[in-house]
């Protein structure tokens, strides 16, 4: 833990035995010096994380960011690092959104110069008349949690909310009671504009001179999300022009922003990015991001993980089951092709096509390729990119006789192709290149393809007997009588290449496969 934690944060992690160190701000090369030893990093906004420090992470899983914005962390590098990035975006969510509120009403009625005036001993009502918010059009640029929390404030104060967010429907921005424009509609119409978006490339300097001419005269500026999203220079320029009535700002481009001219001005209002700085908000955000690392690491269940596919708690509930089982599908596959992999085909059949499957294609990733190489969750879908295979996935409404069915089919000069289930929620495969059959991805299992004859369990019951290794379970899969078939035996213990060849010396058995799960 590098920067400021709040003690209920690392209780949770304490509790959940883990060994915590907070070792104080660390500069870039010192962090890099010391990483090796961790496998989770916990940061706020005053620690650099780059590529040079993420690469010296050798046991590094997690990297958590005690709060929303990711500016200061390699995000990238930690993905091909297969190293997941995780914030916690609802904890300070509340502060924030009252923090922009509170400078809205700031700028709008000129609290900080009138309590200024009456402290130096004067009384000027008529200098600091100030402006209803009532009716007031408020444009907010990002509805994510904080924004769409702010719209909720300002539609209480009754004033007209239009807002700009491409990454939400519109149909979802309407349902919220707010008029849906584009980014120059809503600064046309705002008479308040307030943003609340993350700052990258696409974001950086998003307002300058061209977006404010096309602004109202006279409107209000809030910026509680990152400092660079508004272009500082123009923005002086149009406050002394009189384009922009007045400014708050929160974040700067530079923090603390040194000889920053913005601050000699009286329209401008200024706080050291205190948009999450409340004890409540602190004590959420340690207590959400411990408790996710916890969750990560112990229960494999990943939240607001920023290079990880977001699911929504019903969403991850429901598909949950069927994580481990394509991961057991792809370890199981691995098992029954050589050589390399050409292409990977994973078709999804049921009511499981209604959702995000994303992270069970990872799964199956994960299985198919964890003994060759360094793959999670995170870095799964690169490590197909990098090894130039193809992947094609396939939706169908129906599963036969199955509510939800997975199937995945992988290529070279041969292909295989196995077909798993949920079975009272466990997980079962229940086809192998065709054939049907019923067993349990789980330990040791014997496949044998075979011809549909008499004497191959037996013949295949004395070879294990004689050794002493117990059958479990057993499965037959043919697809008509007499023809190429499958045997399947889950053993309690596995076998060494003798048995595998002895076994193989049946006339009617072609080929057996150990597969350990």
């Amino acid at each position: 833990v590098t920067d400021p934690l709040e003690e209920k944060g690392i209780e949770i992690l304490k509790n959940a035995g883990f060994e915590v160190d907070e070792v104080g701000k660390q500069s870039p090369e010192k962090l890099a010096e010391i990483i090796k030893d961790y496998d989770v990093l916990i940061v706020r906004s005053g620690t650099k994380v780059p590529k040079e420090v993420i690469e010296k992470g050798e046991k590094l899983k997690i990297i958590g960011r005690a709060g929303v914005g990711l500016d200061n962390i390699d995000v990238e590098a930690a993905t091909l690092a297969g190293i997941i990035v995780m914030n916690a975006p609802e904890g300070n969510t509340i502060s924030a959104a009252e923090h922009t509120i509170a400078l809205m009403m700031a700028l709008a009625r000129n609290i900080p110069s009138a309590n200024n005036s009456v402290k130096e001993g004067k009384w000027e009502r008529k200098k600091f008349m100030g402006t209803e918010l009532y009716g007031k059009t408020l444009g907010i640029v990002g509805l994510g949690r904080i924004g769409k929390r702010v719209a909720e404030i300002g539609k209480g104060l009754g004033m007209k909310i239009v807002a700009y967010d491409p990454y939400i429907s519109e149909e979802v921005i309407r349902n919220m009671g707010v008029a849906v424009v584009n980014l120059e509609g809503v600064l046309k119409q705002a008479d308040f504009l307030t943003f609340h978006i993350p700052l990258n490339d696409e974001t950086y300097h998003l307002i300058g001179d061209r977006e404010f001419e096309m602004m109202k005269d006279g409107v209000f500026i809030i910026n509680c999300a990152r400092g660079g999203i508004i272009d500082e220079e123009s923005l002086l320029k149009y406050i002394k022009k009189g384009k922009v009535k007045g400014a708050a700002l929160d974040v700067f481009e530079k923090e603390p922003p040194e000889k920053n001219p913005l601050l000699q001005l009286d329209q401008v209002i200024a706080t050291p990015h205190l948009g999450a700085s409340t004890k409540e908000a602190q004590t959420n955000v340690a207590q959400q991001l411990a408790q996710q690392i916890v969750d990560a690491l112990q229960k494999r269940i990943v939240k607001n993980a920023v290079n990880l596919p977001a699911l929504d708690e019903k969403s991850l509930e429901y598909i949950r089951g069927y994580l481990s089982l394509g991961e057991k599908i792809g370890i199981f596959l691995r098992q029954l092709i050589d050589g390399e992999i050409k292409e990977i085909i994973l078709e999804y059949s049921g009511e499981i096509i209604n959702y995000d499957l994303s992270l069970v294609r990872a799964n199956v990733i994960v299985g198919l390729f964890r003994e060759e190489e360094n793959v999670n969750l995170v870095n799964a879908p690169l490590i197909v990119k990098e090894k130039g295979i193809k992947l094609k996935e396939i939706r169908k409404e129906k599963a036969d006789e199955f509510t939800n069915l997975i199937t995945v089919e992988v290529k070279n000069s041969k292909k295989v192709s196995v077909s798993g289930t949920l079975i009272r929620e466990e997980p079962r495969i229940v086809e192998i290149d065709g054939f049907s059959v019923e067993a349990v991805p789980k330990g040791y299992l014997l496949i044998c393809y075979n011809e549909d004859k008499p004497g191959i369990m037996g013949h295949i019951g004395t070879v294990l007997g004689k050794r002493g290794i117990n059958i479990a379970s057993m499965t037959l899969g043919r697809k008509k009588k007499g023809g190429p078939s499958i045997t399947v035996l889950n053993l309690d213990q596995g076998i060494d290449k003798e048995v595998i060849n002895k076994i193989e010396e049946f006339p009617a058995i072609h080929s057996v496969r150990l597969v350990r799960i």
